[in-house]
This record gives C-alpha cells, structure tokens and sequence, in this order.
C-alpha cells in the first residue's frame, strides 16, 4: 500500500523559519530540520538564511556529500505542492484610487517649499557679498 505524500505550500513551509521550528525546501521536497540544526557543521545561520525560498541552489553549492544528502532524507515531511503558486498573487490596486504615498509627498512638497528657496537665496546673497568685498 502505498504512502500519502503530505503536500505543503512555500507559504506554509518559509512560516517555520526560527532555531527551534525549521523547514527548508530543497528540489521540491519539504525538510524539517529544526532537530539538526545545532549539528550542521556550517551552523545553525546558514540553515536559517534559506528558509522561506526554494534552497537547492543554496544546498548545491555548498557541494554536500552523498553522505549529507542521505542525511537529508530522513528529515523529509513532504513535498511541495506543484499546482500552489511559488509567489503569493499580489494586490493589484485600482488607478482610480490616488496612491496614499505620493499624495503625501504633494503635500509635503507644497508645505516645504520656501526651504530650498530660502537657501538658494541666502547662498546667492553669501556669494555677492564675497565678491564684493574682493
């Protein structure tokens, strides 16, 4: 009889991603490895760093042994789930909405205007009197 494979998404998996609750997806397949982190040899930073994102690269280019990969194995939980988008769908505002942020920036432009002008003007009249004088 064969196994379910529990299926997890990249939103679920990069939620556990401190020292005491760490899963790292590596070549589509969830990890927990939260038990050895305190034995990695790299440290326990290395580990964290790749939480929340896929890892393979990351785990590639350390160039682990077929002896860590073994390893690996056994803190298999899951897979990734192909049909969960990698990147959460982002909010897509509507144009006819006026963005808060520049709005805000208007306003302080307007307020804040004599500033600049206040120091134009005093560099101007700085630069007069020393030519003045010479």
């Amino acid at each position: 009889m064969p196994t379910l494979t529990k299926l997890y998404t990249m939103d679920e998996a990069s939620q556990h991603n401190t020292k005491d609750d760490c899963w790292i997806v590596i070549d589509g397949k969830v990890y927990d490895v939260s038990s050895y982190l305190d034995e990695h040899p790299g440290g326990d930073d290395v580990v964290l760093a790749t939480t929340g994102k896929d890892a393979t690269d990351d785990f590639e280019d350390a160039g682990h042994s077929q002896e860590a990969r073994e390893l690996l194995q056994s803190f298999c939980i899951g897979e990734l789930d192909p049909t969960a988008p990698v990147i959460p769908e982002l909010e897509i505002s509507s144009k006819k909405q006026p963005a808060v942020n520049s709005q805000k920036l208007q306003d302080l432009t307007k307020q804040y205007w004599a500033v600049p002008v206040a120091i134009a003007g005093i560099s101007v009249v700085v630069g007069f009197l020393y030519l003045r004088k010479k």
